[in-house]
């Protein structure tokens, strides 16, 4: 059935005004942390992996890193895994390092990798184990007692943080048409098996292969302000500034720090964006932005294209 003129013409429009922002990041690469509640919902998760595969087609090269902490937690339940968190992070000891291995490296990767090929993509699943693609270490916690005031060191487990990624096998990704999924899960130097935060592991990621954007799709419209409206872009400084003066708070420290981290790496710019948006990808590449944005200094006033 053909599409109404006025409907076609609609789409002829937005598609010559997307042209401007495919050339700006034609060749470049794009690293998206695909999470949060979108991954629960089926038809956002085809929407996703269309867009995955649209960006491949325009000439963009997609690097996606994927969560999965629901589908851990619902595992570990009906193992009778008992879990518990500190400061966010999953204390992981070795039977619940195990479980999460299975379900991110398995599952979960697999299924997103077979929906980006079901889009009309190439994808391959991986995880930062293979081709040691993630060297990780153990990440350590300090906590000052409320008493006596002595910083204790908390003992998370098999959690670990990045401090290496090997770009060059992402090379090899980036010249062909295959799409890489990777599964935040990082190897130690005795082979150890390391649960990573997903949003550190893209940033990680992201900075090795300087990206020119980092993409956080999580559960809410972006970083808010004072008065709870969206800011819609931040320099480096000014995102440190609102974490320290408590406007950034509880979950969103860690994915701003993350995006100051990436940006600080090497990366042009990190934005956080809502992943229940339909095409929330497409939003913020080819149009004038769905989240917050935060690069090294600002662009100036709105009116000029923030995605330049």
């Amino acid at each position: 059935m053909r599409t109404a003129p006025v409907d076609a013409a609609l789409k002829a429009a937005t598609l010559s005004e997307a042209l401007p922002y495919m050339k700006r990041y034609a060749g470049k690469t794009i690293v998206v942390k695909y999470g949060g509640h979108a991954m629960g919902d089926t038809n956002l998760a085809d929407l996703f992996a269309r867009d995955v595969v649209l960006l491949k087609q325009v000439g963009i090269n997609p690097i996606v890193v994927h969560g999965g902490g629901p589908q851990i937690g619902q595992m570990l339940e009906r193992l009778k895994i008992k879990s518990s968190f500190i400061d966010g992070l999953r204390v992981t000891d070795q039977a619940t390092v195990e479980i999460v291995e299975m379900v991110l490296s398995g599952s979960i990767n697999k299924e997103l990798a077979a929906a980006v090929n079901r889009a009309g993509g190439r994808a391959i699943g991986l995880s930062g184990k293979d081709a040691d693609l993630i060297r990780a270490r153990k990440l350590t916690r300090k906590r000052a007692d409320p008493d006596s005031h002595i910083e204790k060191v908390l003992d998370l487990g098999f959690v670990g943080e990045p401090y290496a990624v090997d770009a060059p096998v992402l090379e090899y990704f980036v010249k062909s048409d295959i799409i890489p999924v990777i599964a935040p899960i990082g190897v130690g130097t005795e082979g150890e098996t390391y649960n990573i935060n997903a949003d550190t592991a893209a940033g990680a990621v992201a900075a090795a292969v300087k990206a020119a954007r980092l993409l956080l799709l999580t559960d809410v419209a972006g970083v808010l302000d004072g008065d709870k409206k969206l800011v819609q872009e931040l320099a480096v400084a000014d995102a440190k500034a609102m974490i320290a003066n408590g406007t950034i708070s509880g979950g969103m420290i860690p994915k701003v720090e993350t995006c100051v981290e990436a940006v600080e790496g090497g990366v042009e710019a990190a934005v956080i964006i809502d992943g229940r948006v339909p095409h929330a990808i497409l939003l913020e590449l080819f149009a004038e932005g769905a989240g917050t944005l935060i690069r090294r200094r600002k662009s100036g006033p709105r009116a000029a294209p923030r995605r330049g």
